[in-house]
C-alpha cells in the first residue's frame, strides 16, 4: 500500500503539548505526528492536515461533527487521527458509520516532544493498524489495537482496555 492512500487528521491532545514549567502549565502546541513519523523512514509523508489544537477535555460535540465531516470527506480510504486519550473513545464511536473507511484513533499518555513519551509506538502501530484493518473505527493504545465500540480509558490506571 502506497502511503498517500492514507490521510493523517491531528486534534491535538497530550501528543503535542508542550510544557512550560514544573508545575505542569503547558499549551497544545504544532502537531508532532510529521516528526515522529519522519524518523520511521516512510518511503513518502501522508497528507497532514491539523483540524484542532486541543485538550480532548475541552472538545465538544460540534468538534466531533467537525472531525466526523473531515474524514467522511475525505478521498482516502485509510485515515489516521491523532486525538488526546481522555476522550478519546468518545471521537472513536461518534466516526462509527462512515462507510467504506478504516479509521485509526491514538494519542499518547506523555508529550511526544517527552523522551519517555508513548507517542511513537502507539502513532506507529497505528500506522500499521490504518493499512491492515478492515473498514471501521479503531483506538490504537498500550500496544493493542481495539474496535472502537468494544474499547474504554481505564482512568485509574491509566490505560486502554477491552469492554
Amino acid at each position: 500500500m502506497h502511503t498517500m492512500d492514507i490521510a493523517i487528521f491531528t486534534t491535538g491532545g497530550t501528543i503535542d503539548k508542550v510544557y512550560f514549567d514544573a508545575r505542569g502549565q503547558y499549551q497544545v502546541g504544532a502537531p508532532m505526528v510529521r516528526e515522529l513519523l519522519s524518523h520511521a523512514r516512510l518511503p513518502s509523508l501522508p497528507p497532514v492536515v491539523e483540524l484542532l489544537r486541543k485538550d480532548s477535555l475541552e472538545m465538544t460535540e460540534q468538534d466531533r461533527r467537525n472531525i466526523r465531516a473531515a474524514v467522511a470527506a475525505c478521498s482516502a480510504r485509510r485515515v489516521l487521527v491523532t486525538h488526546g486519550t481522555d476522550t478519546m473513545v468518545d471521537t472513536a464511536r461518534a466516526l462509527a458509520g462512515i462507510a467504506d473507511k478504516t479509521i485509526v484513533l491514538t494519542g499518547a499518555l506523555q508529550p511526544g516532544r517527552f523522551n519517555d513519551s508513548d507517542a511513537a509506538f502507539n502513532l506507529g502501530l497505528a500506522f500499521g493498524a490504518v493499512q491492515l484493518c478492515s473498514p471501521g473505527v479503531y483506538v490504537v493504545a498500550n500496544g493493542t489495537v481495539f474496535p472502537a465500540a468494544a474499547v474504554r480509558k481505564n482512568l485509574e490506571l491509566n490505560r486502554f482496555e477491552p469492554i
